[in-house]
């Protein structure tokens, strides 16, 4: 039986609960990052939910995409929930995906599965399909007296490699949001180029694009640093919400890893995002043990404050269709073990993502096929409608 309960609510609602208790929103629970959503292909907001507790008061606030894998459709709320006050309960975090997963099923029975974020693991919380999670983070206090402060409040060797750089006078640093279209191809070959050093793949560059237009200069700013005014040797792309901004893309050549040119450029965008009038800096993740991959990242983000790092809570797949989530899952093996052999052999194996594409619309079928009262049923209980690198 449910502890709470949740419902649909508006965008001008689901903002005046979180400001009447002086929570900010991350940006992608907010309506700016609705436009972004919109204007990427195979992606739309899908709704908004507040959840209540025992008591009727408003207890967490979610926001809703609707995106596509394989095929195969999928709801992201994306740093959300959002939780009102103190942090959830295993309970009322378990009370809340209930309760979402039975709207789901009642509104889009299509959907086969909800990623969010949860502080506390469960047996319906699965590890993500095809991407990666965070679980630690660093987080930049930006509420200081002027710049000066700002650059007191690292640790020493931060600083000691900040005053180093910003003391080589072929450095420069500008923010180039007004010039992302003509500028952004070289800038999208340095972050190609930390990629391969760093073992990821950048999405296509009109991503990164359509973010910027997307969000505008008042939600997403783009910082350079160039050596001498000219080659770009690090940038970095902060999204910001109010007091809050977050460390969403960056890259920098090998080049500026030796000027430490990333570690001046990071200085100076928290001071430009502290004179915007952001006060909380996140710089999105560090490793852990359910992100090891992370340790590198960890090394450099962390010279920039002498705070420990911040426990938040993970992303998690729950599957609202589980046979057609677990046979997405095998069928997601099935291909990275094949990705994984020779080439000839992988030629000759070419039939089997076919056999398992197959094998998941047998899933999708199969759970169609559920009384449509039988699903009413188990729906009718809610009222809910519906990266970065150095």
């Amino acid at each position: 039986m449910s502890i709470g309960s949740m419902n649909p609510v508006e965008w001008d609602e689901f903002y005046r609960m979180a400001k009447d208790r002086g929570v900010t929103l991350p940006l992608e629970q907010t309506i700016a990052w609705d436009a972004f959503d919109e204007a990427v292909p195979g992606r739309s907001p899908w709704g908004r939910v507040v959840y209540r507790g025992a008591d009727g008061e408003p207890r967490a606030l979610l926001a809703l995409t609707r995106m596509e894998v394989r095929g195969f459709p999928y709801l992201w709320a994306k740093h959300g929930p959002v939780w009102l006050g103190d942090d959830p309960s295993a309970e009322e975090e378990a009370d809340l995906r209930e309760l979402l997963i039975q709207g789901v099923r009642h509104r889009d029975r299509s959907v086969v599965f909800i990623r969010l974020h949860a502080l506390h693991q469960a047996p319906d919380c699965r590890e993500l399909l095809q991407t990666k999670t965070y679980d630690r983070t660093i987080i930049l206090n930006l509420d200081r007296d002027d710049d000066e402060a700002v650059l007191a409040s690292f640790k020493s060797r931060g600083r000691r490699d900040v005053r180093k750089a910003l003391r080589n006078e072929s450095l420069t640093f500008a923010d180039e949001t007004a010039r992302a279209e003509e500028v952004f191809d070289e800038l999208y070959a340095i972050l190609t180029e930390t990629g391969e050093r760093d073992g990821f793949r950048a999405a296509p560059k009109e991503t990164y694009l359509t973010m910027l237009r997307a969000l505008g200069p008042d939600h997403a700013r783009l910082y350079v640093a160039r050596e001498n005014g000219g080659e770009a040797l690090a940038w970095g792309l902060p999204v910001l919400w109010e007091d809050l901004a977050t460390y969403y893309y960056a890259a920098s050549s090998h080049q500026a890893r030796r000027m430490l040119a990333a570690d001046a450029l990071l200085y100076k965008e928290a001071c430009w995002l502290r004179a915007l009038g952001v006060r909380t800096f996140d710089l999105m993740g560090i490793d852990s043990e359910r992100a090891p991959e992370l340790a590198g990242v960890r090394m450099f983000k962390s010279k920039f404050t002498q705070d420990e790092p911040v426990e938040v809570a993970g992303a998690w797949d729950v599957p609202v269709r589980p046979q057609v989530y677990a046979a997405l899952v095998r069928a997601l093996g099935a291909k990275h073990a094949l990705s994984a052999l020779p080439a000839k052999i992988r030629g000759a194996a070419g039939k089997i993502p076919e056999g398992i594409r197959a094998l998941v619309s047998k899933a999708r079928a199969e759970e169609d096929a559920v009384p449509e009262e039988l699903a009413d049923d188990a729906a009718g209980s809610s009222t809910t409608a519906g990266d970065n690198a150095r």
